[in-house]
């Protein structure tokens, strides 16, 4: 049997570090490097983030509302920067924020988790919020598929914190009730499990005790939104080894698109979240 996403996780943590690069071709980002909004601007941005971090980053992480946005084209170039990445050997994790009923979980689950789909990843992003059960799709054709899910508990930005920290008629927060559920999906006799949460490095520590997670952690909002390496390794401190991966992107990709300047830049953020976690 393969090892499931997250064993293969922790073990590319361990030997490469915490390090996840956002894959984010924004229109202003394309501009910065002199390169039309165009797809072909897009293909070469992509191409050029992956081939940078190789050897260096556990993962990246493309964000595929700036794919979607070119509509079947930049389909074709979302496709292409998978088929490369499993060529070299780098994790991807789809920031595709599906979430949805359970009829419609299951086309999503197809697209983004079945071996037969061009647009399979090692994991996905998914929105709770239409119920966690509602993402039972998600979560079983990972599991069939050895591959993972992160649902969003506590994202990066201030506008979901009422929705986030509002409580249930039981008293408890929504995004400890999301963080519950998540652990429940991951036990297991051992090995770290295919289920993770999104847990922003600008948020608080939450109550929910982070060592029983069972799954790993995403970590968004480091670099430009505002966290440091140091806001990271205070906030999961207590976490096993190997369960984190935090997503850079604006503060890497803002010194492209020389090759060497991204090599760097990513070199850089990977040792110093290492260290912070250490």
């Amino acid at each position: 049997m393969a090892d499931g996403f997250g064993v293969r996780l922790q073990e590319r943590i361990r030997a490469l570090g915490p390090l996840c690069v956002g894959v984010d071709p924004s229109a202003a980002l394309l501009t910065s490097w002199g390169r039309s909004d165009s797809v072909e601007g897009l293909e070469f941005f992509a191409l050029a983030v992956l081939d940078a971090v190789v050897g260096t980053a556990a993962a990246i992480k493309p964000q595929v509302a700036f794919f979607e946005r070119f509509g079947s084209e930049g389909y074709r170039v979302l496709e292409r920067l998978l088929h490369e990445a499993r060529d070299a050997d780098v994790l991807v994790v789809a920031d595709a924020k599906r979430g949805d009923f359970n009829v419609t979980n299951e086309g999503y689950a197809e697209a983004w988790l079945s071996e037969r789909s061009p647009l399979r990843v090692d994991a996905v992003t998914a929105s709770p919020y239409l119920g966690v059960s509602a993402l039972e799709p998600l979560f079983r054709v990972a599991e069939e598929n050895d591959r993972g899910v992160f649902v969003l508990v506590a994202t990066s930005n201030d506008e979901g914190r009422a929705l986030q920290m509002a409580r249930t008629d039981e008293g408890e927060r929504v995004e400890e009730m999301v963080f519950r559920h998540v652990a429940h999906l991951n036990q297991r006799v051992d090995g770290l499990g295919n289920f993770g949460v999104v847990l922003g490095a600008t948020r608080d520590r939450p109550a929910f005790d982070m060592t029983k997670l069972g799954g790993p952690y995403l970590v968004p909002g480091v670099g430009a939104q505002g966290a440091t390496p140091e806001n990271v390794g205070r906030l999961f401190d207590r976490c096993p080894a190997g369960t984190v991966l935090v997503n850079v992107a604006r503060s890497i990709l803002n010194v492209g698109p020389e090759r060497s300047a991204l090599k760097d830049s990513a070199q850089r953020w990977r040792d110093d979240l290492s260290a912070a976690l250490a």
